[in-house]
């Protein structure tokens, strides 16, 4: 097949057929890497004896150290005391990579809109990038068009006078946290600001006491807002999720009655980026194939 401009032209290819068909090397190469990879899952199971590993392989015991040997050096499994193989910690990076690559917005699109379906308020989406939160998701409520919510994707929200904000940095490990604030001038926005170090601190721990926060505005005063976090799959916050109205569609005591709501919105959201909840919370919504 040749392709000139635009066009695509097929040609008959003169090559025997024989010559296409795969090599018998190339056949036992693409056997070995399907045995590697059950050796690799075989060792997740459970720990695998060099006399298993060469039974998975189909090999001799040296050749099966060997390819052991190969696997350990990347990290793939790890040797233990006892002289089996596991799982090791390249393919758990590996693994971690792959979740923190995943588009938390696709995942969560879903889960956005029908929260503000069954709400009928505006929902967003914010995550923590670089030194800032940003709203990466936004689902308008069409209640009240006269007044539009200055929110945009893309924008950065305020680290301290927002609910998703403080929800982020409520969740942070105190040295991070303290590193996001240092450069922070507390501004008085409004007769709710939390505007000083002190005063929002103890906010926060409030809100990792309830598990959500409220904004009862805190930046502009016809502004109310509650938000919840999201948990990626090694249970680190790295995002939240929140309801949001002016004050003359839902008071801040309105918009806390969806809280169930909510609640269960992070929790799917977290569960697609592969967060496993601790035993005493529940997941209904965790999909898992």
């Amino acid at each position: 097949m040749t392709i000139a401009h635009g066009t695509v032209y097929i040609a008959h290819d003169a090559t025997p057929t024989t010559a296409r068909r795969p090599s018998k090397g190339g056949t036992a190469l693409a056997q070995s890497i399907r045995r590697a990879i059950d050796l690799i899952r075989r060792s997740a199971e459970h720990p695998l004896s060099l006399t298993e590993a060469a039974d998975v392989l189909g090999v001799h015991k040296s050749t099966a150290l060997r390819i052991l040997q190969t696997l350990e050096s990347a990290r793939f499994v790890r040797r233990t005391g006892a002289g089996t193989y596991v799982l090791g910690s390249g393919l758990i990076e590996l693994s971690e990579l792959a979740l923190g690559s995943m588009d938390l917005r696709q995942f969560a699109a879903a889960h956005l809109r029908a929260l503000q379906r069954e709400t009928s308020h505006t929902v967003h989406l914010a995550q923590l990038t670089g030194d800032e939160i940003i709203y990466i998701d936004k689902v308008d409520s069409p209640a009240f068009d006269a007044v539009k919510l200055p929110s945009r994707v893309g924008r950065a929200v305020s680290i301290y006078a927002s609910a998703v904000g403080k929800t982020i940095l409520a969740y942070l490990p105190a040295e991070e946290r303290d590193r996001l604030l240092s450069p922070v001038v507390f501004e008085r926005f409004t007769d709710t600001t939390f505007a000083h170090h002190e005063s929002l601190e103890a906010e926060l721990v409030r809100i990792r006491e309830n598990g959500w926060a409220t904004d009862n505005g805190e930046h502009d005063a016809y502004v109310m807002c509650v938000a919840a976090p999201i948990r990626d799959s090694r249970g680190q916050v790295i995002a939240a999720v929140s309801i949001t109205a002016i004050e003359v569609i839902a008071n801040l005591d309105q918009l806390k009655s969806n809280l169930p709501r909510l609640l269960e919105t992070a929790s799917q959201i977290s569960c697609e980026l592969g967060y496993t909840p601790e035993p005493r919370r529940s997941c209904t919504s965790c999909r898992r194939f």
